[in-house]
């Protein structure tokens, strides 16, 4: 039996529209389709309302990306802060950035928490890409630290902020991905306009935590950073690196393990798209991000796909495509109603 209809289980893909466009019904018809990622902004033509306009609208675009052939996962970016795709403005609920999360009293983060797990999971969402457990050790780090998207610069405050949206989740049916793996505080550049180098900038115990959340809240994900780090590979982001994927599957062996946006600049710059999916599949990535939203190019996401098809004809790559797509395939079973 041919594995072409899995090769699509390994993509995440951003779209523009309230609705899902004829392109992305083709791609999930003719290859199957891991999950689709939503914004509220497009980035391309600054303008608002990309995918979201309204809580009812939402619920009704997530019914309909559920209904595709082999039902997709819903991820969304609601972090809190500046990072969130639901606001205010448009009718969904509050959620503050996790430095300002941290800074509230335990009754109130557990409220916070609840009614904005309850929310995604109500209006369809499978997953939030959060998390974010990166240290907050580099307070002018321009992606982190100066956003307020740390939570501490102590691990155990890291920890403890991140269980009790884990446990709120749990409790909600919601799943989450911790991010960014091995660690992006303590980086001075942003990965979606530079190439970001975290030799020294990371430590033993950040990258531990990864795998230690991992397992333990719902989900059981993480997303890799393009970050460099030499004394792993010298050549390629942690994203598409063997080196740096192997040692991750080591201490997380059966974790969904997700790739930043491909679309990210600081990737680019040393791996165009076909390239970057191929890389990535092949060192251990289970699903590649490509947001369509940093730039907007179906024809690209064709092309990745159609590359990756092509190279199923070898029985090795053909095997680990078959790996990634059961993982996510276990987790659209457990967000299934």
């Amino acid at each position: 039996m041919s594995l072409e209809p899995s090769v699509g289980e390994t993509f995440l893909l951003g779209f523009r529209g309230t609705t899902v466009p004829a392109w992305l019904h083709d791609f999930a018809r003719q290859h199957g389709l891991g999950g689709v990622i939503l914004f509220d902004y497009d980035v391309p033509t600054a303008r608002r309302g990309r995918n979201i306009e309204s809580p009812r609208q939402l619920e009704t675009l997530c019914r309909e990306v559920h209904a595709l052939p082999s039902r997709p996962l819903v991820f969304i970016d609601q972090e809190g802060g500046q990072v969130r795709r639901l606001k205010e403005p448009l009718g969904f609920a509050p959620l503050p950035s996790a430095r300002s999360f941290a800074a509230l009293s335990l009754a109130e983060r557990r409220e916070v928490a609840r009614t904005s797990v309850e929310e995604m999971r109500r209006l369809g969402i499978d997953f939030d890409l959060a998390p974010v457990i990166d240290l907050d050790t580099n307070p002018q780090n321009p992606n982190i630290g100066a956003i307020k998207r740390s939570y501490s610069p102590d691990i155990e405050g890291v920890r403890a902020n991140a269980h009790l949206f884990g446990e709120a989740a749990r409790d909600a049916g919601l799943q989450l991905c911790v991010k960014h793996y091995p660690g992006l505080g303590g980086a001075t550049v942003d990965s979606h306009q530079e190439l970001t180098e975290l030799d020294g900038r990371f430590n033993a115990a950040q990258e531990a935590l990864f795998s230690e959340l991992a397992r333990d809240l719902p989900g059981e994900a993480i997303l890799l950073s393009h970050g460099l780090v030499r004394e792993w590979d010298a050549e390629w982001p942690v994203s598409i690196s063997q080196p740096a994927i192997a040692r991750l599957r080591a201490a997380a062996p059966d974790a969904l393990l997700v790739t930043d946006d491909l679309q990210m600049e600081g990737l680019r710059r040393v791996a165009p798209l076909d390239d970057a999916c191929l890389r990535g599949l092949r060192a251990g990535v289970d699903l590649l991000c490509v947001g369509n939203n940093l730039a907007y190019d179906e024809a690209a996401v064709w092309s990745a796909v159609e590359s990756v098809s092509r190279a199923c004809q070898a029985d090795a790559f053909r095997a680990r495509i078959g790996e990634a797509s059961a993982r996510v395939q276990a987790r659209k079973r457990d967000a299934s109603p």
